[in-house]
This record gives C-alpha cells, structure tokens and sequence, in this order.
C-alpha cells in the first residue's frame, strides 16, 4: 500500500536530495546527517537520505512546534489502525 500526503506541498519543503536536506536542519541536526550520510554505503545512503528527509520536512514545518508540543502533551488527535482500514475499505481502496 502507499501513502499519499493528505495536505501535499508543492513545490516541496525540503528537495530530495543531501544538498536540500542539509540546508532545511539547524546547524547541530546538519553536522549530524552528514556524519551519518558521509558514513553510508552505496546499499544504505538511500536509506539515510529518506530518514533525514522525514526529519527535515518535520523541522521545516510551520506548525512542527505545535504538534510537537501536541505530542508531547498527548493532545495529538489520533486514529486507530482499524478506523482507517474500515474508512478505506468503505471508500473502495485497497488494504494490504
């Protein structure tokens, strides 16, 4: 099954690519991802850019400081797993 953005942004936040990732962190997450990007090999660096990238689009958000909070206050809205398979399966979308 793949996911697609409920609010899509376009263009995006932050590009897909090191050189986009880098300049959407601090300075401090910055050093970190390359440390780690610079440490991967050829079958893993896909594998941190799309860690960082999620780490990056989250920073870059405007409203990151109140859903962090939200979170951190369990106020977060959630859904449960079987809520959405239900909304799904009435909607005629696949379910794997």
């Amino acid at each position: 099954m793949t996911a697609q953005s409920i609010h899509p942004h376009e263009p995006e936040r932050v590009p897909r690519n090191a050189k986009g990732i880098a300049a959407s962190l601090s300075s401090e997450r910055r050093m970190e991802f390359y440390r780690e990007f610079l440490a991967a090999g050829p079958e893993t660096a896909g594998d941190v850019l799309r860690h960082w990238w999620c780490e990056a689009m989250l920073d870059a958000d405007p409203a990151g400081d109140r859903l962090t909070a939200a979170a951190l206050d369990g106020t977060l809205p959630t859904t449960a797993v079987g809520d959405l398979v239900r909304r799904r399966r009435e909607a005629g979308l696949p379910v794997e």
